[in-house]
């Protein structure tokens, strides 16, 4: 069988079946656009960040984001060296699962966990297994942080903004759950400002008490040179050793003393105006963005699908011929006479 010829069989036959074949593309579009509709529309909410860096506590809050993020110097933004660290903390698994085991009021006081594990289980698959909910604290939170972590996207924008996002199929869940991870966010930075403060704090108070000890060291070293070393001549004139060194230390030592005094009101005034790094720009509220897909799309592609699969269920026995007969040829080398023509083909070669 030659190229030709199985290439006229193949258009016979598609031909006397054409009408079926267009029939089972008919039914595998029909198909895909019920599966298309019986999918879950997915909102995304979004929420913008931004670090509080600027004002008059430059000192303070850009030495501690400084230190939070090993950098000398920080703008008014997330810088692309510090993304890094927010990015990770967004997404870190801490952060989902202290967001997973946060209770919501308005939903009867049920974890968030609890309440993605029930909105998985609503919108599964038909083919796909519910999610048992587990009995104790632990296991909720490793549940509900392994699905929020496929939900959650953090990035920081060319603006250096650090942008949330959060995806599920429940409409009412998205703008709570995004309130509770920034909330968790920002609990992070002011924990650590909280210790920046407070360590600096303990630190200036210790320096200031060795610098009074060794204050108070010289005092009596100066003390005890006046008492053993006045001696008197015979025209009863007094003589005592000269202590310009010591005195100098004396200043030198009251200097630093002085600074640390000033450090630690600095450090003070810092513990006590403790509050939240970062802000909410765009809060996390509708209109939420829609990914649904399209049921055209796939009704076409099911039209596509089911007439090739059609049409090659019912030439597949003129392809094994073909295929059988060039592997004969191939392994015997077999040349028989050729065929007489078949009807079909004298039917093409008349038309």
């Amino acid at each position: 069988m030659t190229t030709i010829e199985l290439t006229r069989k193949i258009f016979i036959r598609l031909r006397k079946v054409k009408l079926l074949v267009v029939l089972v593309g008919i039914v595998g579009a029909g198909l895909l656009y019920f599966y298309a509709k019986k999918q879950p529309v997915i909102y995304t909410s979004r929420a913008s960040v931004f670090p509080l860096t600027g004002g008059s506590d430059n000192s303070g809050a850009s030495s501690l984001l400084s230190s939070i993020t090993g950098l000398s110097d920080v703008p008014k933004s997330f810088s692309q060296e510090a993304s890094i660290n927010i990015v990770e903390l967004a997404t870190s698994r801490n952060t989902r699962e202290a967001v997973a085991m946060e209770r919501l009021p308005q939903f009867g006081n049920k974890y968030i966990a609890r309440l993605l594990i029930e909105s998985a289980n609503k919108y599964k698959s038909f083919f796909g297994k519910d999610i048992k909910i587990p009995t104790n604290d632990s296991d909720l939170a490793a549940v509900g942080g392994n699905m929020l972590k496929a939900t959650i996207n953090a990035k920081i924008n060319k603006n250096g903004i650090l942008e949330l996002n959060f995806s599920n199929p429940e409409y009412d869940l998205l703008t709570p759950v995004s309130n509770v991870l920034i909330d968790k966010i920002s609990q992070f930075y002011k924990d650590l400002k909280i210790k920046k403060a407070k360590v600096d704090y303990d630190f200036t108070v210790r320096k200031m008490d060795s610098l009074q000890g060794v204050l108070n060291e010289y005092d009596k070293r100066a003390i005890h040179m006046a008492n053993t070393t006045l001696f008197t001549n015979p025209e009863k004139i007094e003589f005592t050793i000269p202590k310009e060194n010591l005195i100098a230390d004396k200043e030198r030592v009251l200097r630093q003393r002085d600074a640390s005094a000033n450090n630690k009101e600095e450090a003070l005034w810092r513990l006590q105006k403790v509050t939240p790094i970062i802000e909410t720009l765009d809060k996390p509220e509708p209109p939420f963005d829609i990914t649904a897909p399209s049921a055209l799309i796939y009704a076409f592609v099911g039209f596509i699908i089911g007439c090739i699969l059609c049409a090659v269920l019912f030439v597949a026995d003129i392809i094994y011929q073909y295929i059988n007969t060039e592997i004969n040829d191939a392994v015997f080398g077999e040349n028989p006479a050729p065929a007489a023509p078949s009807k079909e083909v004298e039917a093409t070669t008349t038309l």
